[in-house]
């Protein structure tokens, strides 16, 4: 065997070692990343069809963020100035994101970094990585784009929003250069790759509604860029007015989902397997 080979066999047995912690203790990085890995590995052997339909999921439960994003800023919009509204949602970003993660719907951001462990762990290649990261995207904007239709019709109907509050929340979102947008959406997908990590570390279910509220809310305060949700916001707010273009709205959305794949691969799945393996000798 070359000496890749012997290097690669030593980090599987290294990952085979990390057994199960006890209830009371907390995991292991070894643990942690096996886990990850094979959660990963399950992915890349479900059927098209199959993480086509996940993703669509993820796509539309997000709506229900994007839902309450809307009516809560148009709810205290008399009230409170506009620049306390987009800070004020930010403890509602969270919902969409708590029944994607906890539903294991397939959402791009949270298994980017997933997804590329088995690649550095080369149980896949880079190709297959590519065409399941192509059908989460495809299958998460579809989502997006059916959900985003249906709120449009929806909220002005049940009086819980109106088309002006969509204008401002879709526009706000896109108001920045393209390299604020790509460092942003960098930071939006480490955040969600640490999500995904610290996730698998926990073993209860309120920890992780914890952990998932705390990191998305964290992102929405901040205004850090995520690409499935504000697919939804830029989507809609192109949909009903001159505020914003199609080209604006795609080159919004190209930038965000490759900052949130360099976040998520470099930044959590790239580092934290580099910080297991320099550890094997």
């Amino acid at each position: 065997m070359s000496e890749e080979e012997v290097k690669q066999q030593n980090i599987d047995q290294e990952l085979e070692k990390s057994e199960i912690s006890e209830e009371s203790q907390a995991k292991s990085h070894g643990e942690i990343l096996k886990e990850q890995i094979c959660e990963g590995k399950k992915i890349y052997t479900l059927s098209t069809s199959s993480v086509l339909m996940s993703s669509l999921t993820a796509g539309l439960e997000l709506g229900f963020s994007f839902m309450m994003l809307c009516s809560v800023f148009y709810f205290f919009s008399d009230t409170l100035p506009e620049a306390s509204l987009f800070k004020i949602i930010a403890l509602v970003y969270p919902l969409g994101f708590i029944l994607v993660v906890l539903g294991q719907s397939i959402l791009f951001t949270e298994q980017t970094s997933l997804l590329t462990l088995p690649v550095l762990n080369r149980k896949q290649s880079l190709a297959s990585l590519l065409r399941i990261w192509g059908l989460v995207i495809l299958g998460n904007l579809i989502g997006g784009w059916l959900i985003a239709l249906v709120m449009l019709w929806l909220g002005p109907q049940l009086h819980i929003f109106d088309t002006e509050t969509i204008v401002k929340i879709g526009t706000h979102v896109a108001d920045f250069s393209l390299p604020t947008i790509l460092v942003s959406a960098i930071l939006a997908g480490w955040m969600m790759g640490l999500l995904s990590w610290l996730v698998t570390s926990s073993k209860d279910t309120v920890s992780r509604i914890i952990i998932i509220f705390l990191i998305t809310a964290t992102m929405a305060f901040a205004g850090l860029h995520h690409s499935i949700i504000g697919n939804i916001e830029v989507f809609s707010a192109y949909l009903l007015g001159p505020e914003l273009t199609l080209g604006r709205y795609l080159w919004v959305q190209s930038t965000a989902l490759l900052g949130n794949a360099v976040g998520g691969a470099f930044f959590v799945a790239l580092l934290k397997y580099r910080a297991f393996v320099n550890n094997v000798s």
